[in-house]
């Protein structure tokens, strides 16, 4: 029987392999350890880098406390005197407080007495003002709210009732009063504003009221309304008020509110009535200068020329906004191509038991 051969697995060639294959992982081993020294260095490095910079943060912080806690202090001793210096304004404004209570009492008292001092005046002016106007034996300058320079008896009107307690005036300042001619008007319509306000029929207007404002009574009340398309205090503000006749300041500027007035557009006396209505109370007494029967009512015509019927008309209409019981005194100064408005403004005249003139054209 043949033998068999033994197989020996420790040969030599065997552990050649396996010595090689031990250095290859010694070695491979060595490689990799040199360079985890290596990365670990670096990262060593970085994280001191980091350290020293947070400790620096750290250290800075410590210094940022330290005069935080010195402001605070100074700043609690700031508080601590500012409470101290408090209390004693506290108790240096509390005597004062007391005596200004006092002081103010003492002063509503004084204010009450001066009041009442005030309305004892006021009443004793208008008693003063009263007796004044019923005083007959005052001559006639010493009566009148303002000077007039006139020439005699010119300033003087027959059975012009210039009483009551509340006297409306109302004044046409439409492009009529520019003129007495309708060639005249046409002229002066187209013309500069100053031009028509020096118009010498327009200024015979503003003298007539500047006479009228003169005798007002004393303890009257007044207002006065310019009117064309539409009717308007002088005044601004003042509409549907009345204004006290004894205030001079006042009248004056009034008057000087007209001298400024443009007489321009149309004619409605149905909006110059109207105001008697807006006035609260009432009129007593009014007075109306114009030259000529409206040319329009409530809104504008459809045609530029009106007939002398439908002005009538629109006369009527307006007459019958007029109360009754309230005379309506008429100064009419004449204008060319309207025959009917002396008529009609008469008759206004005696039905409301008013009074109607023409003045001359030297008057006042």
């Amino acid at each position: 029987m043949k033998r068999k051969k033994r197989i020996n697995v420790f040969s030599l060639a065997f552990l050649d392999c396996i010595t090689c294959g031990l250095g290859a992982v010694i070695l491979l081993f060595v490689i990799i350890n040199a360079k985890s020294a290596a990365r670990q260095e670096t990262v060593t490095s970085d994280l001191k880098a980091e350290t020293t910079r947070l400790e620096e943060v750290v250290r800075e912080g410590r210094k940022n406390l330290v005069t935080l806690r010195n402001t605070l202090a100074e700043t609690t001793a700031q508080v601590t005197a500012t409470q101290g210096l408090s209390r004693q304004v506290i108790e240096t404004i509390s005597p004062k407080k007391i005596e200004q209570a006092d002081k103010d009492k003492d002063t509503l008292a004084r204010e009450a007495h001066i009041n009442k001092l005030k309305s004892d005046v006021l009443s004793l002016d208008e008693e003063l003002r009263r007796l004044r106007a019923g005083a007959k034996t005052e001559d006639d300058q010493g009566s009148r709210l303002r000077p007039f320079p006139g020439q005699g008896d010119r300033q003087y009107l027959t059975d012009l009732k210039m009483g009551g307690n509340r006297i409306l005036i109302l004044v046409d300042a439409s492009a009529s009063m520019l003129d007495e001619t309708i060639l005249g008007i046409i002229r002066r319509r187209n013309l500069d504003d100053q031009v028509k306000i020096d118009s010498p029929k327009w200024r015979r207007v503003v003298a007539t009221i500047e006479w009228l404002t003169t005798r007002l009574p004393q303890t009257g009340n007044f207002q006065l309304y310019v009117f064309n398309e539409t009717a308007r205090p002088l005044i601004a503000g003042t509409g549907g008020t009345w204004l006290a006749a004894g205030d001079v300041d006042r009248l004056n500027l009034t008057v000087e509110r007209l001298r400024r007035v443009v007489p321009e557009k149309g004619t409605s006396l149905l909006k110059a009535f109207e105001v008697i209505k807006a006035m609260t109370p009432p009129p007593d007494n009014i007075f109306l200068l114009t030259d000529s029967l409206p040319t329009m009512g409530a809104a504008k015509p459809w045609s530029n020329r009106v007939s002398g019927n439908k002005r009538l008309k629109l006369f009527r209409e307006a007459a019958r906004r007029v109360p009754p019981q309230i005379p309506v005194n008429i100064i009419l100064y004449p204008m060319e191509g309207d025959p009917m408005a002396a008529d009609a403004y008469w008759r206004l005249a005696k039905n409301t038991r008013g009074s109607f003139f023409c003045p001359a054209k030297d008057w006042p």
